[in-house]
């Protein structure tokens, strides 16, 4: 019986080397990952469909553009800067804020039981993006939070076998936390400054 996870690209299986995280890897979790928010089920996850969709198209521009010096995300982000200008590494910047929040909003629904879906993505929001975000885009995510399913029907919505759908869970949230603490880490250092 298959759940969500078994169409995915996983970020387990997204390389992490001495030269940073493999970005064609990176690239396809993460375009794996912008189909939970079909899961959802509610047009109003569109705008962060299509956020996290258009960081991944700039990051994607860059290292199909240069695709020898791109081979990492630290690589391309350094190698880009060295050209003057700062897309891919702006849309990178983006794209892990992104996932932070769906990693945040995942992980305290993971640890709390009891608490619906709605609310464990707006707190996420409150400590990713929002901080971030204009006057004009809060109320779009806003909108987006409040149309969270019920728990109960996303759980189901990602496999009738709960155990495996726990099971995907346990296994994607740490690898995708693990891989946005590094990149949080690399774009905060001076290297990755433009």
């Amino acid at each position: 019986m298959a759940t969500w996870f078994d169409g995915i690209k996983s970020f387990a299986d997204v390389p992490i080397t001495a030269n940073g995280i493999s970005t064609q890897e990176f690239l396809e979790a993460a375009e794996s990952l912008t189909t939970l928010f079909d899961v959802m089920q509610s047009k109003a996850f569109g705008v962060v469909k299509s956020d996290l969709t258009g960081n991944i198209k700039k990051v994607r521009d860059r290292f199909v553009a240069a695709p020898a010096e791109s081979q990492t995300l630290q690589e391309l982000v350094i190698n880009e800067l060295k050209t003057g200008k700062h897309t891919a590494t702006e849309g990178l910047l983006w794209l892990v804020r992104g996932l932070e929040f769906t990693a945040k909003g995942l992980r305290h629904n993971i640890d709390n039981p009891s608490t619906e879906l709605a609310d464990s993505f707006r707190n996420a929001y409150g400590d990713t993006l929002k901080p971030h975000h204009s006057f004009v885009v809060k109320p779009l995510f806003s909108a987006a939070m409040s149309a969270c399913p019920y728990r109960k029907d996303f759980y189901a919505r990602l496999g009738e076998d709960q155990g495996k759908v726990q099971d995907g869970l346990n296994r994607e949230v740490p690898a995708l936390e693990e891989r946005v603490r590094i990149l949080k880490e690399f774009l905060s250092s001076p290297q990755a400054k433009w």
